[in-house]
């Protein structure tokens, strides 16, 4: 097979997420799945083995859930792809579907949690208001809670009594606190562990009648869970003396807890004991486990894959719990580690080189979004389509990741952009360094945020860079505040300490259209006309300032926020990209 037949396989290989069941009809489950070529939801009968498609949507389906009893399929339809729409609902069996809040109007999801008696919360975002509504078919919505800061429902306990609230009230979205409320909308009690130390509520306990809930807190520097009877007031912290981020999940029973380590860009997986407090290691692959939840029977499901194997759903009792169908993607490399002092302690890098040749290569810096993500070992298409055309691919969990710890995932404070750049360089000149990189051929790329730091790397560090490639980017975080949805002003608030009437300084300061004008490689921007997270206008604005240079640069644009819910997008993206890279690196 050729190196662009390779990779576009790898891109048109079916995929699926985990399979998500009713907490009391386990047989029944959903998961999300790319078949179509396009990203929908399926209803999976575990009893007869039945599958069907639930949705089929031009733009693909992002969100859904089932409700406990297992009667009803949830999912969020947008308006060509711009995150913002209605939930919709229909039988697991299939049938007519209806919406499920008929007289809700559209928002920005903030997501929804459901009850085993038919009440539903509903949080939507819009006009400068986050909401949350109570819902049961056949009667009119109520309000629950709204607030201009951010705010979403984070779960309901089984009889609907009591519903979980995460929320920025305090002036900081990114470290939010958690509040239990009743139907009434009355206060239980909350958690808030003041400033820098957020409090993210998870799952009530899936047993009737249990009002514990099962949540994140960082009071020791890093996520780990803890347990909290909201009513009683009771909280039991689980601690790990393992290194890395944690999260969890509850058994079946309440009686346990499945958790997730995430370090160094792998994932763990244990078994707690909430009886004895004993941990047990479960064996899993060397890679990334996405997501990971236990059966009613005591085994664990995850969807699982590392750099060079491509994904699997599968069982901690060794087996393949279901199969995307079709034929599967072909592998790529392995992922090496590199550990490199930077100006704020030692920076975390992966690195993929081509399989033939010793280099050094032309090399890709593939910056991840977020900035609150990180890059680890799983298996990702585009890294492996740079690869298969020559590339060596460097990502960087610079300064503002996540599964580092709260001190590093926070770093990011009076100086958002730069803080990250001066990681990349520091990685930059090792690779160099070590004869990986050709430094007349390092190329800077990244989505989203990784878009937002391509840019704003392009015009602050113009000698380190030949070309750069920034996917649906900030250019401007004035215009992109003033255009973007009611979650993302409340994140840049956050993390840029006010809105920009309140910082103008620092809004101008971390935006890559104030250095427009020191700009000197050539730039590829594509850019999605429905974007509400990055939108439109500001790309317009500094691409206007970029030709009044009279510099070199493309724009695509598709109609879509993102386009990764379409295969047939991600080719043609992913195509333009390589084009680009082989013209201006002479590769």
């Amino acid at each position: 097979m050729k190196a662009e037949e390779r990779w576009q396989a790898r891109f048109r290989a079916s995929r699926m997420t985990l399979p998500v069941w009713a907490r009391q009809a386990p047989n029944r489950s959903i998961y999300r799945s790319n078949a179509t070529g396009t990203w929908e939801v399926y209803a999976w009968d575990r009893a007869t083995g039945a599958t069907r498609q639930v949705t089929e949507r031009p733009k693909g389906t992002a969100h859904a859930t089932i409700d406990p009893t297992g009667q009803w399929i949830y999912w969020f339809a947008d308006t060509e792809g711009d995150e913002f729409g209605v939930w919709w609902r229909q039988p697991f069996g299939g049938g007519p579907s209806e919406l499920a809040a008929p007289d809700l109007p559209p928002g920005q999801p903030g997501g929804i949690a459901l009850s085993a008696t038919g009440l539903a919360a509903i949080s939507l975002a819009s006009e400068g208001s986050f909401r949350i509504h109570l819902v049961r078919p056949g009667e009119p919505s109520r309000l629950l809670y709204e607030h201009p800061d951010a705010a979403w429902v984070a779960d309901m306990s089984l009889d609907g009594q009591l519903i979980a609230v995460n929320h920025g009230e305090y002036g900081d979205f990114r470290h939010p606190a958690l509040r239990v409320v009743r139907q009434s909308g009355e206060t239980v009690r909350e958690l808030y562990d003041g400033p820098g130390k957020g409090v993210i509520g998870l799952r009530f306990a899936p047993v009737p009648g249990d009002r514990r809930l099962l949540a994140l807190h960082e009071r020791r520097e890093r996520q780990e869970p803890l347990v909290w009877d909201p009513v009683t007031g009771e909280q039991r912290e689980i601690w790990l003396r393992d290194s890395g981020d944690l999260s969890a999940e509850w058994y079946h029973d309440g009686r346990g807890l499945l958790i997730l380590r995430d370090n160094r860009a792998r994932t763990h997986l244990h078994r707690y004991d909430l009886g004895g407090g004993g941990l047990t290691l479960i064996e899993t692959p060397h890679g990334v486990i996405e997501e990971a939840a236990p059966r009613p029977a005591g085994h664990v499901e995850y969807s699982w894959s590392s750099a060079s194997r491509p994904p699997v759903i599968k069982s901690s009792n060794g087996q393949v719990v279901i199969n995307a169908g079709g034929p599967p993607a072909p592998p790529s490399v392995p992922v090496e580690d590199l550990d490199v002092p930077g100006p704020g302690g030692r920076i975390h890098a992966l690195v993929s080189r081509p399989e033939h040749g010793a280099g050094p290569f032309p090399t890709v810096f593939m910056l991840h979004g977020g900035p609150t993500a990180h890059d680890h070992d799983a298996f990702s298409p585009e890294v492996a389509a740079w690869v298969d055309a020559g590339f060596a691919v460097v990502r960087v969990n610079y300064r503002g990741s996540t599964g580092y710890g709260s001190a590093w995932r926070d770093a990011l404070r009076g100086d958002v952009g730069h803080i990250e750049l001066q990681d990349v360089a520091a990685v930059r000149r090792m690779v160099v360094e070590r004869g990986i990189a050709d430094p007349e051929r390092v190329m800077l790329t990244g989505t989203a945020w990784g878009g937002y730091l391509t840019l704003l790397g392009l015009g602050t560090q113009p000698d380190l860079w030949a070309a750069g490639v920034a996917a649906v980017p900030i250019a401007c975080h004035q215009t992109s505040y003033e255009d973007e949805a009611e979650s993302l002003r409340a994140y840049h608030r956050a993390l840029l300490g006010g809105s920009p009437e309140e910082q103008p300084e620092r809004y101008a300061a971390s935006s890559p259209i104030t250095y427009v004008d020191r700009v000197r490689a050539p730039v590829l921007i594509l850019a999605g006309e429905n974007d509400t997270r990055c939108p439109l206008r500001q790309i317009e604005k500094y691409v206007g300032r970029l030709a009044a240079h009279g510099h070199p640069y493309e724009v695509y644009t598709y109609d879509a926020i993102r386009g990764s819910l379409v295969v047939a997008e991600r080719i043609a993206q992913m195509s333009l990209q390589l084009e680009f890279a082989r013209k201006h690196l002479r590769h």
